[in-house]
């Protein structure tokens, strides 16, 4: 084979790192983008945040300032403040050596007044709590029950045998073995011990099953309490009755009418089938809106969210020490911190035109929903909204992936607004999210003695032109986390 060297021309998208980090940029959901601007304002001293925009905080927008002047000829706009540094103008070029940076610049805050001495603990627990873990409210409240050595150590062994939401997941004959080579005790030893940790708060706790956890919630309420012997009768004796709504079984057996029946179950129902997992709070993660959507004038416009990153520029008076054709390390690390700077505000200003871009093509093309409800959903897929803002569907997944809409209807993330078809009748489409929507509002609206099912919804569906299959209107009423027709099946 003869070697031989040939020249080629040919087109490649070639990753720079500027390419590289708008893509990562544009990525970021909120929360991510606001710790990647702060450790950008760590890194690069040319950076700072518009000390005018810090309350009101902003998306930057390069072109709202004149570009810094730039020694090397770039001419690219940047963010910058021609206002900052006269303070630090105004000081006088040659310093005496003993000079006192307190006597030119005033103080940057003034003392804190002395706090009031009312006994309030003041220390960062108490401003920010931490919120205790299941285990340690068992823990806390073992502390406060006078139990032997060794009861206490069988106690211990309970508490590390319970999951989160407080259900015992070991038997007691298991909790024994694994103690009956470190101490001689009883079977009965374990149970009474277990007996005395269910008296924990809240009720319900170191349950063995469902039925035990119910029983147990029982017992503690007062006597006095209506339906509560009828109560325990259902629970204890007929519990797999009540867990298939087998109500008409339930009724032969307890010599119960209906309204007495419906009591039973309305204490029942207030009872709580995981004491454990709604004892600890969970730690609330908000969720906020890149843009907002709302009708002015009879249209619909999207703005960006202001409050989601502070509004950056750089900094002039660094800028300004920049010096033409000089190679000193200084000098070079000022320059690159400038061009980092740089290409950050236009990844940051890339990030917020793709977003808005995508966001008003989505409300454009889901304008029904809007006006009308998710009934009125139209079918949509990412390709249409790359071809409507003529960008790749890898950039428009990025845009909508962990990027949230405030509209008039609620707060939805933008993969929300994109949906499979399914075929009707007269030839036309309709969303799966309307489908579901429909789905959801017939279930609303069924009798309770009659629950719709799956196969009855298909055919009401149907009824109005939409061709669905049985078991994708369960896999549908899946997702809604609707039960099935005879799990919802009700005394009225």
């Amino acid at each position: 084979m003869k070697q031989s060297l040939q020249l080629k021309l040919g087109q490649q998208l070639t990753m720079t790192p500027q390419l590289q980090q708008a893509i990562r940029l544009l990525q970021l959901s909120t929360l991510d983008l606001q710790q990647e601007i702060q450790e950008a304002l760590e890194a690069n001293p040319l950076l700072e945040v518009s000390e005018d925009e810090s309350v009101t905080a902003g998306l930057p927008t390069p072109e709202a300032t004149p570009a810094v002047p730039d020694p090397d000829g770039f001419e690219e706009g940047a963010e910058w403040d021609p206002a900052a540094g006269k303070e630090a103008n105004e000081l006088p070029q040659d310093l005496p050596v003993d000079v006192q940076w307190d006597d030119l610049l005033p103080s940057s805050s003034a003392a804190a007044p002395p706090a009031p001495d009312d006994g309030v603990e003041n220390d960062l627990t108490a401003r920010n709590p931490v919120n205790e873990s299941l285990r340690d409210q068992m823990l806390w409240q073992l502390g406060l029950t006078r139990l032997s050595d060794t009861d206490r150590l069988i106690a211990l062994s309970i508490i590390d045998a319970t999951d989160s939401n407080g259900r015992l997941l070991m038997s007691t004959e298991e909790i024994h073995d694994s103690l009956i080579e470190e101490m001689d005790i009883d079977p009965e030893e374990v149970v009474a011990v277990l007996h005395r940790l269910q008296q924990f708060e809240p009720a319900g706790l170191f349950a063995r099953d469902l039925q035990e956890c119910l029983q147990i919630q029982l017992d503690q309420l007062p006597a006095g309490t209506p339906w509560l012997e009828q109560a325990k009768l259902v629970i204890s004796r007929h519990m797999n009755q009540l867990g298939s709504s087998d109500y008409a079984q339930i009724l032969r057996r307890t010599r119960l009418n209906e309204e007495e029946l419906r009591h039973v179950l309305s204490l029942v129902q207030s009872l709580d089938p995981n004491p454990g997992y709604t004892a600890v709070p969970e730690d609330v993660e908000y969720i906020v809106p890149d843009v907002f959507v709302s009708k002015k004038n009879g249209r619909w416009l999207v703005e960006p969210n202001p409050d989601i990153a502070p509004k950056l520029r750089i900094n002039s008076e660094y800028a300004s020490l920049i010096k033409r054709a000089d190679n000193s390390a200084d000098n070079t690390y000022l320059r690159d911190n400038l061009q980092e700077a740089r290409w950050f505000l236009k990844s940051l200003h890339s990030r917020n035109e793709t977003l808005l871009k995508v966001s008003s093509k989505i409300i454009e093309h889901q304008r029904n929903f809007l006006e009308y409800g998710p009934e009125a959903m139209k079918p949509l897929v990412l390709h249409d909204i790359a071809e409507a803002v003529d960008m790749h569907e890898s950039t428009v997944s990025r845009a909508t992936t962990n990027k949230y809409m405030h509209t008039p209807r609620g707060i939805f993330e933008l993969k929300y607004f994109f949906s499979s078809h399914v075929a009707t009748a007269g030839g036309g489409e309709c969303s799966s999210t309307a489908i579901r929507a429909l789905i959801k509002k017939l279930v609303a609206a069924e009798n309770p003695r009659k629950p719709l099912s799956d196969n009855k919804i298909t055919l009401l569906l149907q009824e109005q032109g939409i061709e669905v299959a049985r078991r994708t209107i369960a896999k549908y009423r899946d997702t809604l986390f609707i039960p099935p027709s005879n799990e919802r099946k009700r005394l009225v």
